[in-house]
């Protein structure tokens, strides 16, 4: 099932002030139900984690080193006043990290951005990255994935007093911007052809340059637009529908890694048992107003 059809596609309207940053937390997560459902998650077995050569270097250093991000609300978001991290993509870091060493929050966390993903995966900095990371033919010929686990597709976010776009059909010779290192140049590229692209290495500056004026939209994956919207700050919103080819997320693991099939095989029990369907609704459906708890994509 598409994000359209699962999350509706509402348009909230948000407001923010001059020079505020786009951060703060609008319809906060239920920290406590979040915890709780991190806390009942699966425990591998010892022969299950010994058969398994990337989960057995975790387990021996009693440590995930994890690449994430802790900015994106639904996603993945950093609750500074307790420390935490919580969202959709946190919760499954947390959850796989309780799967090998009992305790979830035994992770080591390192800021990844769209363009440093890769990298810090091919330097063994990381075990893994879990970051609303789209699986590509490009990226996959220099990591592994596992999943998918989630999928999307793009979107277009405006000020809320633009009319003259009303979606991606009415980018041409608008300034647009977009994300390095997503995929959002190639979607553009097929999709609004003579749009006037600009490349931003962050969502957070793409959301500036947004909100300043410098350019007249965004183009990016729609689930990062609804973090945007689910936060209730700031003056825009969605043009149009979502469009162009599904957006599978992936899990990134180190090229060749037996942790595909580890984490794959913990990606399907975890679908199993309905822990999937109660972490997106905690994280996602019930912050968007979503009843409709979508069907996890097959697992490669």
């Amino acid at each position: 099932m598409s994000t359209s059809s699962v999350l509706k596609a509402t348009v909230l309207a948000f407001t923010v002030a001059a020079g505020a940053s786009v951060h703060a937390q609008g319809t906060p997560i239920n920290a406590a139900a979040f915890d709780a459902l991190v806390a009942q998650g699966p425990v591998a077995d010892a022969a299950t984690i010994a058969s398994n050569k990337w989960a057995s270097k975790i387990k021996q250093a009693d440590t995930l080193r994890l690449g994430a991000t802790q900015t994106s609300n639904l996603f993945s978001m950093l609750n500074e006043k307790d420390g935490k991290i919580r969202g959709f993509d946190a919760g499954l870091a947390q959850m796989l990290t309780r799967y090998i060493l009992g305790d979830g929050s035994k992770y080591k966390f390192t800021q990844v951005t769209s363009s440093t993903r890769e990298q810090v995966l091919i330097n063994d900095q990381v075990d893994m990255v879990l970051a609303t990371y789209s699986i590509t033919p490009a990226r996959a010929e220099k990591i592994s994935f596992a999943g998918p686990y989630y999928s999307s597709q793009a979107g277009v976010l405006v000020k809320s007093n633009n009319k003259a776009i009303q979606s991606y059909n009415d980018l041409a010779g608008k300034r647009t911007a977009t994300q390095a290192g997503s995929t959002g140049p190639a979607i553009l590229a097929q999709f609004a052809p003579k749009a006037v692209v600009q490349e931003f290495q962050t969502h957070q500056e793409a959301l500036d340059a947004l909100r300043q004026g410098r350019v007249e939209a965004y183009v990016t994956d729609y689930t990062l637009l609804l973090n945007v919207l689910s936060q209730g700050t700031g003056e825009a919103q969605l043009a149009g529908a979502p469009f162009g080819p599904q957006d599978p997320y992936g899990i990134g693991l180190p090229k060749g890694s037996d942790g595909v099939a580890f984490v794959n095989a913990f990606l399907k029990k975890i679908q199993a048992d309905g822990t999937w369907a109660k972490l997106w609704t905690v994280s996602i459906g019930q912050r968007t107003g979503s009843t409709n708890v979508p069907t996890p994509p097959a697992i490669q």
